[in-house]
């Protein structure tokens, strides 16, 4: 393989970084959510922080959500008072401090029934009430008029009005980026495709781990004075590299999406269905210029990288969503189905049997007899406090000095109020120089809105590393329309050779490696 020489390549600097000889105070594994809202708590709080992400940045489940800053209107209906109150809280930090990826976004509820209205609108003020001076906008009652003005491709039949309330919307993947960028300002290091192979132990204790760089081959050991294991769905993998009898922590759920064209759902708001057929919330929400419907919640036996929607769930998606669109998406109209794996906690005293929908979707931290402190549980949302409540646990377990959070006003890298069009702005305050780069206004593909400068911007300053880290997570287009991210893989290969210096075996490997995957988002 003909390679640029190592001293240009953008990863080079960060792979000296993380294996230089020193010990870290926080050693953070895994780069979704939870580990990259930990890093960055870490970093922020003067710590020195390394986090090894086994494959890239969100690849899990953190690239797979329903794309909502949420307070949760089902976990009210459970009546999981306490849970709310934190992600409402959160919802707005997280639309201050992040403002270039959340936005406001209305969500109606749709009332066919006499009662419905005023059903929902109770409940709806209490979390309005929850928020507190973080709300929003309040809730209310529209009539029906109003209700198709919002959306015109309501169902008209029987259509009495409905209550329009009002959640946060966000980019889950450029959300990470933007967490490994603010952690980078802040002095600390972020590695992907270097999975732990191994934990390091002495006298009982875990004091670091053993990582594989996947490009070069290498094992590394490096040391810490507390290790966070963040890995999700994955964290008793991991739990069993310190103990291998462990009983696991997780019942894991599938959630499916699918992606259809904006037609389905113009005007400004989302659908949110209360109460579906078996008994789940679902949503249709406009997002990127298209229509995201889900989700489901299906317990599976195992977890995988790459979980797959069984076509039951499809069904009952585009049966759920056809009860409320008119037109309603088919099958022929999917851009793409998606699924991701909720890292759902069991109780310590149950075997994990029966429905996940009850299983807690609070974040929970453990900590093992060797000092191996596992963070799971929670949700996008809740992603800050997550870390906050992991680093304080990390810093007592590391005897690292006592520093308070700077978090909740900390403004992520790019944050910016400026208007932009919906897809430059995602970039923030990098916008513009994303656009000076070379093919600003060369598309990838006719119906994909993404451009050649992009991809070099992805692998110059986001650590993208394979075609599928820019069209899976640096840009979305996998999830928007899979058919058409396969045709662009080619040109986006080549683009990336040249950026990495890799030769034509490289991206013929890579184009494959991307068209077997991008398949699997396709309904057949």
């Amino acid at each position: 393989m003909t390679q640029i020489p190592s001293s240009q390549d953008p990863r080079t600097p960060v792979v000296a970084a993380a294996t230089q000889a020193q010990t870290w105070d926080i050693l953070v594994i895994g780069g979704g959510a939870s580990g990259l809202g930990t890093a960055v708590e870490s970093a922020t709080r003067g710590y020195r922080t390394l986090l090894l992400e086994a494959n890239d940045y969100a690849k899990g489940t953190s690239s797979r959500s329903t794309k909502l800053v949420h307070g949760g209107v089902r976990y009210l209906a459970q009546g999981n008072i306490s849970l709310v109150r934190e992600a409402l809280h959160e919802r707005g930090l997280l639309r201050r401090n992040a403002p270039h990826l959340v936005r406001d976004l209305g969500f109606l509820v749709a009332a066919y029934t006499w009662w419905s209205a005023p059903f929902y609108g109770i409940g709806l003020k209490m979390y309005d009430l929850l928020a507190g001076k973080l709300n929003l906008k309040p809730s209310g009652y529209i009539d029906q008029g109003e209700a198709l003005r919002h959306i015109p491709t309501l169902k008209k039949a029987g259509l009495k009005g409905g209550i329009l309330y009002f959640d946060g919307q966000f980019d889950d993947a450029r959300m990470a980026v933007s967490l490994l960028r603010t952690l980078e300002n802040h002095g600390g290091v972020a590695l992907n495709h270097a999975p732990v192979t191994a934990l390091l132990r002495e006298g009982g204790k875990v004091v670091g781990a053993r990582f594989r760089d996947l490009e070069s081959g290498q094992e590394h050991e490096v040391r810490a004075r507390a290790v966070v294991n963040a890995t999700g769905v994955f964290v008793d993998d991991i739990r069993r590299m310190e103990n291998p009898d462990i009983k696991p922590m997780l019942s894991p759920s599938q959630g499916v999406h699918v992606v259809v064209d904006r037609k389905f759902l113009p005007g400004d708001a989302a659908i949110m269905v209360p109460r579906t057929d078996d008994g789940r919330v679902l949503f249709a929400v406009p997002w990127h210029d298209h229509v995201v419907i889900g989700t489901t919640d299906t317990p599976v036996p195992d977890t995988s990288l790459e979980p797959r929607a069984l076509p039951e769930e499809v069904d009952f998606i585009l049966r759920t969503a056809a009860q409320y669109m008119d037109p309603a998406p088919t099958r022929a109209d999917v851009r793409s189905v998606y699924a991701g794996l909720r890292p759902l906690v069991k109780s310590e005293n149950t075997d994990g049997a029966g429905s996940t929908a009850a299983l807690s979707r609070d974040h929970i931290i453990r900590i093992s007899d060797g000092g191996l402190l596992t963070l799971t549980g929670g949700k996008w949302t809740t992603y800050r406090r997550m870390g906050e409540d992991a680093v304080n646990r990390a810093a007592k377990l590391g005897g690292l000095p006592e520093r308070l959070t700077l978090t909740p006003t900390l403004k992520l890298h790019g944050a910016t109020d400026e208007a932009m069009p919906d897809h430059w702005k995602v970039y923030g305050t990098d916008a513009e120089r994303v656009r000076a780069l070379p093919g600003a206004d060369v598309k990838l593909h006719p119906e994909l809105p993404y451009t050649e400068a992009e991809v070099r911007w992805a692998a110059r300053k986001e650590q993208a590393r394979t075609v599928e880290d820019v069209l899976s997570r640096r840009l979305r287009a996998l999830l928007l329309n899979a058919r058409a991210s396969a045709e662009a893989a080619p040109r986006v290969a080549a683009l990336l050779a040249e950026e990495l210096g890799r030769d034509s075996a490289w991206q013929a490997a890579q184009v494959t490696e991307y068209r077997q995957l991008a398949d699997g988002y396709v309904l057949h």
